[in-house]
């Protein structure tokens, strides 16, 4: 296939943004400490912020995954120990009380089975009409696996040809029924057309499937796939799989540069330029005026990072207690007892050069006059993420990105549980609609019409027998192969 010298040419700006809720449980970013606050547990949370982002015609309500408790030098993290309930139980509640927001359920290829998981989502997406989504991601440290006996199974390098094979299963389970395979009437002879669910058929690597299907596909064929992947491996994997990436560029020169670089990988994986969204990972903080949301910011960052946040985050690199230094005085000139973070302490600790790092942030302190809460709340403030302003200023910013096509949308990680989005749906969801950049009604009843999705392009090459093992058969792919 061909491609223009200038990918991005190709890429057609649709001038919509679309506002999909990420709910993470408790976390550095989400307020806990403060009357406001809900539980990160309970299901009236989640029906709360479901619904209410719903009434703000959102097209998506996405849960995080933790496979396991973050901990702090060896123990569960105190200050961030709520665990996340199980994603496709509570959106399966959450189906049941919601009409058009679609579901998505961020669930882990290494440690699931492809068979099995295609059917939960599966079931999810038919019971729900065709809302459901499936966020993919990848782990491959010890610590997660212990949880499943498998430690770290997997090498970091064989994390997408794992993904990517594990996918195309899943693909090919949900592609095993025909379209009308049900009988339209009580009349028909047979419930199912004779041959129209086909056994789905892998052997690889890490695992072998012959699996016959039970479910018909859903209102939107199949489930919606997201990928949040940053490296170019990941890339090049949405790319290929993903129709949304949850991105981590939300700044617009940012976020131009990298919608250029999708387009360009997705033309190269013989995809169109518009096949892949993209809805960067954001943080809203709005009022009625500049100089109230500047106050506002202040407040927020205020309850995100107190005294206990700031010492136990350096903890994190330093490796052991620091409860001696007071969180208004300078960084602790110790230095760290550990070498290297790891996977225990999150994502965001994980494999930093502690003692590297202690030196460095000693230094940018010390120069900036920061005590220890100032500098650490200025190293979790989601600056590059954050959107703060007034409610016209922040709006007048966003029909910029649709004008653009800089990003499709936004993923909004709520500060306050469970009114967070209040705000957004009151006041900012309206001045979009104003400046003609945000739908004024949901375009249909499944999420992949609601995000401007194609169908999937139905199975079946030129010349194949639709069941024939030629059909039915997932064969390992060359990486896969080669690392066999």
């Amino acid at each position: 296939m061909s491609h223009t010298a200038n990918p991005a040419r190709e890429f057609t700006p649709s001038g919509q943004l679309r506002l999909g809720v990420f709910f993470q449980g408790v976390n550095s970013g989400t307020i806990w400490k403060s009357e406001e606050s809900g539980s990160q547990t309970d299901f009236e949370s989640f029906r709360r912020i479901a619904q209410t982002a719903e009434r703000g015609l959102f097209s998506a309500f996405f849960l995080g995954e933790g496979l396991r408790l973050r901990e702090h030098l060896g123990r569960p993290h105190a200050l961030d120990v709520a665990g996340r309930p199980d994603a496709q139980t509570a959106l399966a509640a959450l189906a049941a009380v919601t009409t058009h927001i679609g579901l998505v359920a961020t669930q882990n290829t290494t440690y699931n089975d492809p068979a099995d998981l295609a059917h939960r989502l599966s079931s999810l997406d038919l019971l729900s009409g065709g809302r459901a989504a499936w966020n993919i991601v990848t782990t491959d440290n010890a610590w997660t696996g212990a949880n499943f006996r498998r430690g770290g199974y997997l090498d970091h390098a064989d994390r997408y040809v794992h993904a990517e094979a594990f996918v195309e299963t899943a693909k090919r389970i949900w592609d095993a029924w025909d379209d009308g395979a049900i009988a339209a009437s009580a009349s028909a002879e047979r419930w199912a057309a004779p041959g129209a669910v086909r056994r789905a058929l892998h052997t690889g690597q890490h695992y072998a499937v012959d699996v016959s299907p039970r479910l018909p596909r859903s209102a939107q064929y199949r489930p919606v796939l997201f990928q949040a992947g940053d490296s170019p491996e990941g890339r090049d994997f949405a790319a290929r799989q993903a129709d949304v990436i949850f991105s981590a560029h939300p700044q617009l020169d940012d976020a131009l540069k990298f919608r250029g670089d999708i387009v360009e990988r997705t033309l190269k994986a013989g995809r169109g330029a518009n096949d892949v969204k993209i809805m960067p990972a954001s943080e809203f903080i709005l009022a009625a005026t500049p100089q109230e949301a500047l106050a506002k910011k202040d407040w927020v960052r205020s309850l995100q990072i107190g005294p206990q946040q700031a010492i136990a985050y350096l903890e994190q690199f330093w490796g052991r207690e620091l409860q001696e230094f007071d969180p208004d005085g300078p960084l602790p000139e110790i230095d760290p007892v550990v070498e290297e973070t790891s996977e225990t302490r999150g994502s965001g600790f994980h494999g930093a050069k502690a003692r590297q790092l202690a030196d460095q942030w000693r230094a940018e302190a010390k120069d900036k006059g920061q005590s220890i809460r100032q500098f650490v709340s200025a190293k979790t403030s989601r600056g590059d993420s954050t959107f703060t302003g007034s409610y016209t200023e922040v709006a007048d910013r966003l029909a910029e990105y649709a004008r653009t096509g800089a990003v499709d949308g936004f993923n909004i990680s709520p500060w306050l549980i469970p009114s967070g989005l209040d705000d957004i749906v009151n006041h900012l969801v309206p001045a979009l609609q104003e400046r003609g950049v945000y739908p004024a009604e949901y375009a249909g009843t499944t999420l992949r019409e609601n995000l401007g999705l194609a169908a999937p392009v139905r199975p079946g090459a030129a010349g194949a027998d639709p069941g024939s093992a030629e059909a039915q058969a997932t064969p390992a792919s060359p990486a896969e192969t080669a690392r066999a």
